[in-house]
């Protein structure tokens, strides 16, 4: 399981309308995978969670994966449409 697939399966588990996300991977200039999270404006709360905890769970396991599996350092941007 890549970090794509592994942002996808969390933030599918989160969300009350799950086939309303969108993940999708970019490259940076520097070495950094960008990995964009688009979801419906009413999951955003269920997704950043209470001061931002759920937001930076996700980031820190989809890191730590990437990580183990010796791919380029990672940055999750989370927005709503």
């Amino acid at each position: 399981m890549n970090s794509v697939e592994l942002t996808e399966f969390l933030v599918k588990n989160l969300v009350k309308k799950s086939d309303m996300i969108s993940v999708k991977q970019f490259s940076d200039d520097d070495d950094v995978a960008v990995i964009q999270v688009l979801v419906d404006n009413s999951d955003m709360p269920a997704l950043i969670g209470r001061n931002g905890n759920i937001a930076k769970a996700i980031r820190t396991l989809v890191q730590a994966q990437a990580y183990q599996n010796n791919e380029k350092k990672v940055r999750i941007d989370i927005d709503s449409f």
